[in-house]
């Protein structure tokens, strides 16, 4: 029992504090209240000091007396004793309101002027920004067999290499978006496509680069940057040697039309003239092997022909040629030919060169009782029915 009256006896010590300092609160605003009455009492008295004197004084007490009703009135309304407080509202919110939606800044006015931007590759260091696609600058081979691939991507992003499929290694660009990369092991001889992708969002490059790299060493090798318009010569061989050039077989048909074979540095592209005129090109394959037809017409017999094939750059330009004279044999009658089939060929071209169009692969097919036609092996020999072409 006496525990009880003890925990009473603190809660009633409790409230009775609570009390006094909800009291103590009330006592501060009421004489905060009536200081604020005091001050306008006293602040209208003294507006009342700048008005035109009446002569009536029954007026101006009857003047004091309204004014005296005024602060009453006043007295009793709680939101008018607050005035001031909201005036300074208000003028905070207005001038927040001018600030957000009419105030404009001035900008000062820099005058800059006209310098020359220094450039990397002819492309100012604003385009990197703008680079939809990882590309290519340079793919070389240097002297000590050693590939050098040099682009272009966003600034301080990461670029990886792929070569022939699989991703090699991982580049990071610098501040103008340029990266280097350079193997330290030499890639043996042969054929290499390389593409780009850039890591941020997995962007592929819209071009590869073929290279071929010649057992002959780099002054025998070939870069080729490939886009959807065509291809361009990046490294051109510098030296040439016997053998990258090379006609195998030249075929006269009774139809008027000749076929070359042969090999070269793959890639490239070669031409034909008879007797120097010009009958057309066709591009190396990949495993460097090239086959040409055009129309020549008739060929008399026992007259002297010049054939001449030439390998040419990626700018056009002739960089070796082979030239073979004959003098041409009567002919056998036979209505076919034969040919045998080199990798990278398909039937289309075969027929293209043979029977003047690639949609008559099928004919080939049939004779050779070929029962897909996609599928066809290299030395196989192939009989062409050369009366279908006429």
């Amino acid at each position: 029992m006496s525990k009880n009256n003890k925990n009473n006896g603190n809660i009633g010590k409790t409230k009775r504090s609570t009390d006094d300092l909800i009291d103590s609160a009330i006592a501060q605003q009421n004489d905060w209240m009536e200081n604020r009455r005091t001050f306008a009492r006293r602040f209208l008295k003294t507006l009342n000091i700048f008005a035109r004197p009446n002569p009536n004084k029954n007026v101006a007490e009857n003047t004091d007396a309204t004014a005296e009703k005024v602060q009453r009135a006043r007295r009793h309304s709680g939101l008018s004793a607050y005035w001031f407080p909201i005036l300074c509202a208000v003028i905070v919110v207005l001038i927040a309101v001018w600030v957000a939606f009419f105030h404009r800044s001035v900008q000062p006015v820099i005058v800059v002027p006209n310098v020359t931007e220094q450039t990397t590759g002819g492309i100012s260091a604003e385009t990197f920004d703008t680079v939809a696609v990882p590309t290519f600058d340079i793919v070389r081979i240097e002297n000590s067999g050693n590939i050098v691939v040099a682009g272009r991507w966003k600034p301080e992003e990461g670029v990886s290499i792929v070569i022939n499929g699989d991703i090699v290694a991982t580049e990071r660009t610098n501040k103008n978006g340029e990266f280097v990369y350079s193997p330290s092991k030499q890639l043996n001889a042969g054929n290499y496509t390389i593409s780009l992708i850039g890591i941020n969002g997995n962007v592929k490059s819209s071009e590869n680069v073929f290279v071929y790299i010649s057992p002959r060493g780099y002054q025998n090798s070939v870069s080729l940057l490939m886009t959807a318009d065509g291809s361009t010569l990046l490294q051109a061989p510098t030296m040439l040697t016997d053998g990258d050039l090379v006609v195998s077989k030249i075929d006269y048909l009774d139809t008027g039309r000749i076929v070359v074979t042969g090999n070269s540095l793959p890639r490239l592209r070669v031409s034909l003239s008879l007797n120097d005129e010009y009958l057309g090109y066709a591009r190396v394959s990949d495993h460097k092997y090239f086959g040409l037809g055009a129309d020549v017409g008739k060929l008399e017999t026992g007259k002297e022909y010049k054939l001449t094939m030439r390998l040419h750059d990626g700018d056009g330009r002739a960089i070796t040629e082979v030239t073979h004279r004959f003098t041409m044999p009567e002919m056998t009658g036979d209505d076919d030919t034969y040919y045998t089939v080199r990798r990278g060929d398909c039937l289309w071209i075969i027929a293209r060169n043979f029977l003047r169009r690639g949609v008559l692969f099928s004919i080939i097919a049939d004779k050779n009782n070929i029962e897909n036609p996609d599928l066809i092996f290299p030395n196989q020999n192939l009989q062409i029915p050369v009366s279908a072409g006429k």
